[in-house]
């Protein structure tokens, strides 16, 4: 399925807001988006590229990551670790 997104390279961090934001909005995307800094910091600790899901605890702990997607992505996989996390109550 093509999404007909498509932008330049941002050239400052406005740009790259603006472009996170126009992909959340065009994409329909409906969980929180956070946009990594100009010096990659984000990407570089979590090697996201080119696409990786991540559950992350409160405390900042990586409870599953995924191998690269789109393909290396396993939902099943990501479903069991998030019902090891989520406690009945």
């Amino acid at each position: 399925m093509r999404e007909h997104v498509l932008f330049a390279s941002p050239k400052n961090e406005g740009e790259r807001f603006s472009v996170a934001g126009a992909c959340v909005r065009k994409l329909g995307i409906k969980f929180p988006a956070l946009v990594d800094g100009f010096d990659n910091r984000v990407e570089v600790a979590y090697t996201g590229w080119p696409d990786r899901l991540y559950l992350i605890s409160p405390g900042g702990q990586v409870l599953y990551k995924s191998k690269p997607g789109p393909f290396g992505f396993a939902p099943d996989d990501l479903a069991a670790a998030i019902q090891r996390t989520v406690k009945p109550g």
